[in-house]
């Protein structure tokens, strides 16, 4: 066909420019679309859960500003209290069982503790004592020890402890006997442990335990103290006999002698 210039008939030649600007647009998948939105939507939420999560850790309104104690005994309130004022102000999110261990780790009698959050603003503090099995003399004070021979605390006033004295102060824990008495004393309720007043041992194999009323038990060695516990338990609380017997030798468990 013959190109006349300037025909009406004729489309008009495009230059490189209008070429790509007539590309037709195709509209986006929407499974694309959907995606897109997808992470949009996900975005928006990490970045407001870490904003929420910042204001939690950091927020004034939940820092620390009272603490209640539970369990102890031996550990006075006060005590107990005091050590933890460290962490008063620190919001709640920040305080670790660790911070509250590390602090109450000097006190011998604390065995663990239990930390739980009171928000906004409280913590409370559970916690769990050594047991204490007897008490050693030194000087006008009574130590109250536990199993292993570690010191918990101590009272000016013997009768005041329903605990057995052992001989020989504080070195008693480093004697060879130590060890089986400690272990006979752990092993009994504490119904039998506080009616005694006295623990001894001249060798690992002959532990004698008094009761407050001059009554002797002779338990012998640390072996079978389960055993040897029911059955003291049960020749203490039977019936009394006429006169009451003055020694229970509770050594051989199948088979003890009263006399």
């Amino acid at each position: 066909m013959l190109k006349i210039p300037g025909d009406p008939w004729l489309p008009e030649e495009l230059d490189d420019d209008d070429t790509a600007n007539s590309v037709v647009a195709f509209p986006e998948p929407p499974r694309k679309r959907r995606r897109r939105n997808l992470i949009l939507g996900l975005t928006g939420v990490v970045l407001l859960m870490a904003g929420l999560l910042a204001y939690l850790i950091f927020s004034p309104a939940l820092a620390l500003r009272s603490v209640e104690v539970s369990g102890n005994t031996l550990v006075t309130t006060e005590e107990a209290t005091a050590a933890l004022d460290p962490l008063l102000g620190t919001p709640l999110p920040q305080i670790a069982d660790e911070d509250v261990e590390q602090l109450l780790e000097g006190f011998a009698p604390i065995e663990s503790v239990t930390v739980a959050a009171v928000p906004p603003s409280g913590l409370a503090i559970t916690i769990e004592e050594r047991i204490p099995v007897a008490i050693l003399q030194s000087s006008e004070r009574f130590i109250l020890i536990d199993a292993e021979g570690r010191q918990l605390a101590s009272v000016a006033d013997r009768n005041a402890v329903q605990l057995p004295l052992i001989d020989g102060g504080t070195d008693a824990v480093n004697s060879e006997v130590f060890s089986s008495i400690a272990e006979v004393l752990d092993a009994l309720p504490e119904s039998i442990l506080n009616q005694l007043n006295h623990a001894s041992a001249d060798s690992v194999d002959s532990v004698e335990l008094s009761l407050a009323n001059d009554q002797t038990i002779f338990w012998g060695s640390s072996d079978e103290n389960q055993a040897k516990a029911l059955v003291l338990e049960a020749l203490l609380s039977g019936p009394q006999t006429d006169p009451p017997a003055e020694v229970f030798d509770v050594s051989t468990p199948l088979s003890p002698v009263t006399r």
